[in-house]
């Protein structure tokens, strides 16, 4: 029999992915998200692998919503051993062409309903002194892009709680595992759906990988208990980059960070956009990329890989900077 695991964000992108990688282990799955019809299908989807499966509406920026989706789980699946925070909402546009709403509802979504499954999550896995709570990141927590403050800000901030509630786990001594799982560049729908201000249709910052590499570092993160997992070579250097040289960082992605995220396609002046409210249509766990993603799972780091990782990357910043110089980058 296997566990019982929650995915926020489970209806489409890395969460649908992430959901039908751990039914392939055999564990029972509830999703999470604001769409009831596409999680509708997902849950088909799962149940068709031979597991139980449970569709929960909810907006993950109602904290009582949020709380009573974990009830009703817990009544109808059993005892949740693994919650996964992924649901998140973005805008591409300036900082000085975002509305103080746009950024409430942004960070509401992203940072708050982490915070939100998080304290569900804790509050029933310290009374069992069991249980695992996975918070997906990204490079973007620690080296921030021009175009996408409010993702940023959401994802940074979801580090800093993640790692001062760890230190209070410990403190207590809950034997309730915390983790974050830092993803590059993924295929989702969120390119499609994404307010977006910036004039052309938005694109992941190339390389670009599928989210079934995305989910299979989820579940490992989930089941290894490693402290962090950083996936993709470009998730690994962009961290390393930015602690090492973040004024270099500055420069570059002032001169390549606007282009990178966009293609020369224009963005229709009537595209939805899910900030407030869901987009209806039928979208899974694949964008529109698929030609140019890729589905390896070698490049993965892990605490212990980390030295290693790190001096490879300090001599490949080196090699780089002397190279900026010289072009003037």
């Amino acid at each position: 029999m296997g566990n019982i695991v929650v995915i926020t964000g489970g209806g489409a992108g890395v969460g649908r992915a992430t959901a039908r990688e751990f039914a392939k282990r055999g564990d029972d799955v509830a999703i999470l998200g604001r769409d009831p019809d596409r999680l509708n299908v997902a849950v088909w989807e799962l149940e068709r692998m031979g597991i139980r499966a449970m569709a929960v509406p909810a907006d993950m920026a109602d904290a009582q919503a949020v709380e009573d989706a974990a009830d009703k789980i817990e009544a109808e699946l059993g005892p949740i051993d693994i919650w996964v925070n992924n649901a998140m909402a973005t805008v591409f546009s300036p900082v000085m062409d975002t509305t103080p709403e746009e950024f409430k509802r942004g960070t509401e979504v992203t940072y708050l309903g982490t915070v939100h499954g998080t304290m569900a999550a804790l509050k029933r896995m310290r009374r069992r002194k069991s249980g695992t709570i996975l918070n997906v990141g990204s490079a973007l927590a620690y080296r921030s892009v021009p175009l996408q403050a409010i993702y940023c800000g959401a994802k940074s901030a979801i580090r800093g709680f993640t790692d001062s509630l760890r230190s209070e786990i410990i403190h207590d001594g809950d034997n309730v595992h915390l983790t974050m799982v830092h993803l590059p560049a993924i295929n989702t729908p969120q390119f499609e759906w994404a307010l977006n201000r910036t004039g052309h249709r938005a694109q992941p910052v190339p390389p670009i990988y599928q989210p079934e590499v995305a989910a299979r570092a989820i579940v490992y993160g989930a089941y290894a208990k490693q402290r962090e997992i950083w996936v993709g070579v470009p998730t690994i250097v962009a961290i390393l980059a930015n602690r090492i040289a973040p004024g270099f960082a500055d420069r570059y992605l002032a001169k390549h960070g606007y282009s990178g995220q966009m293609t020369p396609e224009l963005q229709p002046g009537d595209a939805p956009n899910n900030l407030v409210h869901p987009v209806p249509g039928d979208y899974a766990a694949h964008g529109r990329f698929d030609a140019r993603a890729r589905d390896s799972n070698w490049e993965m780091i892990t605490d212990r890989h980390r030295p290693a990782a790190a001096a490879v990357v300090v001599a490949a910043l080196v090699g780089l900077h002397l190279l900026a110089k010289r072009l003037k980058v």
